[in-house]
């Protein structure tokens, strides 16, 4: 056991090690202030941070009803948001298209009566990113709130307090701890999104080119610069699992 524990060690860590042993040091820094990669990461933080905004929004609520068994077809439902952590990116963004896009019935309403057009453009991307990521947040908050249980919702009811006041000053400092995990994995996941991002949004210069695809752009014309962008990423990625060790079960 312990030899094939050993074995998925170095199985996970030599990738880790190869990318930075093939790092350019010397010139990193001047590689990754290159005009293209800043702006590939200006987009990517507006991307991420907005799609985590979105996601938060939106998947709370849905988190607390599907911990409060307060939908029908629950179990349904439940599946539907898992639906994106299996779904391989590319199916993902392929599916926006369709849904969204401008010949869609939903995409060709928006185009038509409010001039708006989601595929190729920052707000495409961010949607994109929320996508993938909403189930992050929705399942991470969902957990908290079912081992939380109903009782100090239930105690806040009998002193008349309604469901948001409730929800934000007594339901939400209890799960703090999963709530903010909820949210950087979310960011986490939209920093690094690519395949759908690619399909639906596209790799359009200081509009969708995030820094995952600007990696992919350099790969072809210079490695050294998408390795350097590489590193960045997983120093991000370290980062965030260091900063989360005491929130999630990371031992």
């Amino acid at each position: 056991m312990l030899g094939a524990a050993a074995f998925a060690t170095a199985l996970l860590a030599a990738p880790l090690v190869g990318l930075l042993q093939r790092a350019p040091w010397t010139s990193i820094v001047r590689r990754l202030s290159d005009p293209a990669v800043l702006d590939a990461l200006r987009v990517s933080l507006v991307v991420s941070v907005s799609a985590t905004a979105v996601a938060t929004v939106i998947g709370l609520p849905l988190a607390w009803a599907l911990a409060r068994d307060a939908l029908p077809g629950a179990r349904l439902i439940r599946s539907a948001v898992l639906v994106p952590m299996v779904l391989p990116p590319v199916v993902a963004g392929t599916a926006l298209l369709y849904a969204l896009g401008r010949k869609s019935p939903i995409g060709s309403r928006l185009d038509h009566w409010f001039g708006i057009t989601l595929p190729f453009t920052t707000t495409g991307a961010t949607i994109a990113a929320a996508f993938v990521a909403l189930p992050f947040f929705i399942t991470t908050v969902e957990a908290a709130l079912r081992q939380l249980g109903t009782n100090l919702d239930e105690a806040a009811a009998t002193c008349r307090s309604g469901p948001l006041t409730t929800l934000w000053l007594v339901t939400l400092p209890a799960i703090r701890s999963a709530f903010i995990a909820g949210i950087t994995l979310t960011w986490a996941r939209a920093l690094g999104e690519f395949g759908a991002t690619l399909t639906f949004a596209g790799s359009v210069g200081g509009r969708t080119r995030t820094l995952p695809l600007q990696t992919f752009v350099a790969l072809e014309s210079d490695p050294e610069t998408a390795i350097a962008i590489s590193v960045l990423l997983l120093a991000i990625s370290i980062a965030m699992l260091v900063a989360l060790r005491n929130r999630i079960t990371l031992r």
